[in-house]
């Protein structure tokens, strides 16, 4: 478990999460534990991503995987003990910091964010897409479910845990599904023109596997005009938020300007 959470990676959906929660309050031991559950859940999503019957990557975050390092079984084992730890940390928060009926409400947005109705049914429809043409409302579905889907519990929990104001929650859930497409469509022009020792994978590996990108839909050039209009949409979205918010922007430049 803890070989796969300490291969450093990008961290965007708990930096997303307490930049949410930033913008409201000071950022405190309750924000971190669930950012650090989120990280988890993503992790074990990677380690089971890149097993030989998924994705068979051999190397995540410029190292070996973790089935190449522990075998197939204790791979396997490690991401399940990941997700069901996530939900353990969320129930460890100070009740004056998130009360118990707002851990419960995260604890059920959590499950609908990581399983069938979110991220794993993005994996599922991923799968059946590889080695066949798919439309571009087809693939923004995936990434809706499979990468949005997450980064929208993020922002979510961030402004619960900061005591944002019911208008703003309405405002940060759509524009995480902004920042969520925009991640994959960067994720996916990356893996055309990024550098292996950077992405710390691979470069083509989508192509080799089958899958339908941004690019090979929309060729490279209006990838990455899809890019920029995704962003626009989110930082409408942020200027529109009760309070200043530079660090959410800070997230939106990375995420767009990043090479791995």
């Amino acid at each position: 478990m803890l070989y796969s959470l300490n291969t450093g990676g990008k961290r965007i959906r708990p930096l997303l999460l307490i930049a949410v929660a930033g913008s409201y309050k000071p950022v405190n031991e309750a924000v971190y534990k669930l950012g650090a559950a989120v990280e988890m859940v993503h992790t074990y999503s990677l380690v089971h991503d890149d097993l030989p019957s998924m994705d068979n990557d051999d190397t995540r975050r410029g190292k070996p995987t973790n089935h190449k390092i522990y075998g197939e079984a204790l791979a396997i084992l490690a991401g399940d003990s990941l997700l069901t730890e996530s939900f353990s940390l969320l129930t460890t928060i100070n009740e004056q910091e998130l009360t118990p009926r707002d851990a419960l409400y995260l604890i059920r947005r959590l499950t609908e964010a990581s399983g069938a109705t979110g991220m794993v049914g993005g994996q599922v429809a991923d799968l059946e897409a590889e080695n066949r043409s798919v439309t571009l409302e087809e693939l923004e579905w995936i990434h809706r479910h499979k990468t949005a889907a997450m980064l929208t519990f993020a922002a979510e929990a961030g402004g619960i845990i900061g005591s944002a104001p019911p208008e703003d929650l309405s405002l940060l859930r759509p524009f995480a599904e902004e920042v969520g497409i925009a991640f994959q469509i960067k994720d996916d022009i990356l893996d055309v023109e990024g550098n292996e020792s950077s992405i710390g994978k691979p470069v083509g590996s989508d192509e080799n596997n089958g899958k339908s990108t941004y690019p090979s839909l929309l060729s490279l050039d209006e990838a990455k005009r899809k890019l920029r209009s995704h962003m626009e949409k989110a930082e409408r979205m942020l200027r529109s938020l009760s309070v200043p918010a530079p660090d959410l922007f800070s997230v939106l430049s990375y995420i767009e300007h990043r090479d791995r």
